[in-house]
């Protein structure tokens, strides 16, 4: 499931893409689908990681490209000024205390005139959540942080960057993670969550046009994710 919109950001052969927090490597991937590109991912989780890169060996068999995942923690990242054309940070802001560190880092190994992109839980939605359940924001390694969307506009640009848009997607999601909240957050055997779970799994791979069109009524609503687009150096 894809949060980042890749036809917003110029891909092409040659650039240097970093996913910071990678997590699975869903972002990571799409964008070793452009032939030609250095996909860069770290993550904190070594599972996440190993999973990443065996989705990434996998492509590279095919693809042309050049690929590498790292441990690496997002207030310290491990690269020099100006290292990278895009950098994406993906759902994780919300899991960071240092977030003002972690945002000064992205910006800090971004090129001038590289675009950056930010995901993370909408501010309603997820304050639903929280009044839901205490164990799903309390739980080690859980999110610490709701955002609103101008709150987290004004700290990322005060690093350097100024937005250019701000979407919203996964309206179909939110309905989703209110119903786990309800029923305990990691129950997955709930009947009600495992059909919600197979009806969000047929859209991802079938993309219907009902449902499409129904996840863009919902999304500027009920989107579970906010998606800002910065770029360095830009007035």
């Amino acid at each position: 499931m894809l949060t980042v919109d890749f036809s917003l950001l110029g891909l092409r052969p040659g650039m240097r893409v970093l996913d910071a927090g990678c997590g699975g490597g869903r972002h990571l991937c799409e964008c070793f689908r452009t032939a030609g590109i250095d996909a860069i991912g770290v993550d904190i989780k070594w599972d996440d990681l190993r999973k990443t890169q065996g989705f990434l060996s996998l492509m590279s068999r095919e693809q042309p490209g050049r690929w590498v995942v790292a441990q690496a923690d997002i207030t310290k990242l491990p690269f020099t000024d100006a290292s990278f054309d895009i950098v994406i940070c993906s759902e994780v802001l919300e899991h960071v205390a240092e977030n003002r560190t972690a945002v000064a880092e992205l910006v800090r190994v971004l090129k001038t005139g590289g675009d950056l992109v930010v995901t993370v839980p909408r501010y309603l939605p997820e304050r639903i959540c929280w009044a839901i359940s205490r164990a799903y924001h309390e739980e080690p390694g859980g999110h610490i942080q709701i955002y609103r969307k101008e709150e987290l506009m004004r700290l990322i640009e005060s690093a350097g960057v100024r937005c250019l848009r701000i979407r919203y997607r996964h309206g179909l999601h939110a309905p989703y993670w209110w119903l786990k909240c309800l029923v305990g957050h990691k129950n997955e055997s709930f009947w009600l969550v495992r059909a919600y779970r197979r009806f969000l799994e047929w859209d991802i791979t079938r993309h219907p046009p009902l449902t499409q069109w129904l996840d863009r009524i919902l999304n500027p609503l009920i989107g579970k994710s906010t998606i800002f687009y910065f770029r360095k150096g830009c007035r």
